[in-house]
C-alpha cells in the first residue's frame, strides 16, 4: 500500500488515538484530532485519504462531523470508517446509512483494523487512477477535453475573483487529413503525440495547462496572462513545431508540419459567458487558417471587451 497515504485518527481518548497511531504510523502519514469541531478542521485542511471517526465525542458527536463532511464539497467524498464503542445493530445501521464505509465496534482486533483499512484505500486508489484516465487523451497522454471544461471553469472563476486576465489558445495541425492520406494514419498519430509533448514543453508555469481538444485541435490555457505575453508565448510555440521538421510533402503551408493558433485574452466579467473566450480564440483560429496557415492570429482588445455569442 502507498505510505503516503494519509489518515486522520479522530477520538477524544488520548490513549486510543496512541493505539491506532502506533498500529498504523508505519505505513500511513497520521493526523489527530481530538473532537469533532477539530475533525471538520484538519479535514478541511489536509483532505485525508481516509478518516477513523468515534462517535462518542465532545463538542460534536461522529454523526454530525459526519453530516457535515458530507455537505461540504471538499470532504464529501472522504471514505469515513466509524471506531466507536457503540455496537448495536442500530448504530452500525445508523452510520452505515450516513455514508460511512465501515463500522469497528470497539473493542477491536488490531490485525482486521489494519486489513479493513488497507482494503479502502486500495479502492481509493482504484477510483483515483479511474477518474485519472477518464481525464487523458489516450493518444497523447494530456488531459482531455473534458478535463478543459472542468479548468476553463475553474480558472474562469478565480481569474473573475482577482480581476486577472484569461488567456486561450487553440491550435490547429495544418493540413492534417491530407498528411494522414499521405503518411498513413499511423505517422499521424505520433505527429500528434509529439505536437502534444511539444505544446506540453512550451508552458511552463505551473497554472498553464494543455489539453487535446478533439482530432487534430489543442488548447492551451494560460491564467494570468495578458494578451501581450499569451501572444509572445503563442508564437514561440509556433516556431517550436515548425522547428521540429516533420516532413509535409502535400502542405502548401511549409514542406513539414506547422500549427495554425488563435487566441484571445478576457478579463472574465460577470457580464460575459465563458463559452465567449473559446468562441473568440476559434473565430481568431479560422482567420490564421484563412490567411495563410502557420501563423498567429490574435483577437483584437476591443473584440475582447464584447460579448460573443457561440453560434
Amino acid at each position: 500500500m502507498n505510505p503516503t497515504f494519509t489518515l486522520l485518527i479522530v477520538d477524544d481518548e488520548k490513549q486510543n488515538r496512541a493505539l491506532l497511531t502506533e498500529l498504523l504510523q508505519a505505513e500511513y502519514r497520521i493526523i489527530l484530532a481530538k473532537d469533532g469541531r477539530q475533525a471538520l478542521e484538519r479535514a478541511r485542511e489536509h483532505t485525508p485519504d481516509l478518516i477513523l471517526l468515534d462517535v462518542l465525542l465532545p463538542v460534536m458527536d461522529g454523526y454530525t462531523v459526519i453530516r457535515e463532511l458530507k455537505n461540504d464539497d471538499k470532504t464529501r467524498n472522504i471514505p469515513v470508517i466509524f471506531i466507536t464503542a457503540l455496537d448495536s445493530a442500530g448504530d452500525e445501521e445508523r452510520g452505515l446509512e450516513l455514508g460511512a464505509v465501515d463500522y469497528v465496534s470497539k473493542p477491536f482486533t488490531p490485525a482486521i483494523v489494519r486489513v479493513r483499512i488497507r482494503n479502502h484505500l486500495q479502492s481509493v486508489h482504484q477510483r483515483r487512477l479511474l477518474e485519472q484516465m477518464a481525464m487523458l487523451d489516450s493518444l497523447t497522454g494530456i488531459p482531455n477535453r473534458r478535463r478543459f471544461n472542468e479548468v476553463l471553469e475553474q480558472e474562469w472563476r478565480r481569474c473573475m475573483r482577482d480581476n486577472a486576465p484569461l488567456s486561450l489558445i487553440v491550435v490547429d495541425v495544418d493540413h492534417f487529413k491530407a498528411f494522414n492520406d499521405c503518411y498513413g494514419h499511423a505517422a499521424g498519430d505520433e505527429v500528434l503525440r509529439r505536437i502534444a509533448s511539444t505544446l506540453q514543453t512550451s508552458v511552463r508555469r505551473p497554472g498553464d495547462f494543455v489539453a487535446r481538444y478533439g482530432g487534430e485541435e489543442f488548447v492551451l490555457l494560460l491564467p494570468g496572462i495578458d494578451r501581450e505575453g499569451a501572444q509572445l508565448l503563442a508564437e514561440h510555440t509556433r516556431a517550436d513545431i515548425e522547428a521540429e521538421h516533420i516532413p509535409h510533402a502535400v502542405s502548401d503551408a511549409a514542406p513539414w508540419i506547422t500549427i495554425s493558433l488563435g487566441g484571445a485574452t478576457l478579463i472574465p466579467q460577470e457580464s460575459t459567458a465563458i463559452a465567449d473566450l473559446f468562441c473568440l480564440a476559434d473565430t481568431w483560429l479560422y482567420e490564421a487558417k484563412h490567411t495563410g496557415r502557420n501563423r498567429v492570429a490574435w483577437a483584437p482588445t476591443d473584440a475582447c471587451s464584447a460579448s460573443i455569442a457561440c453560434e
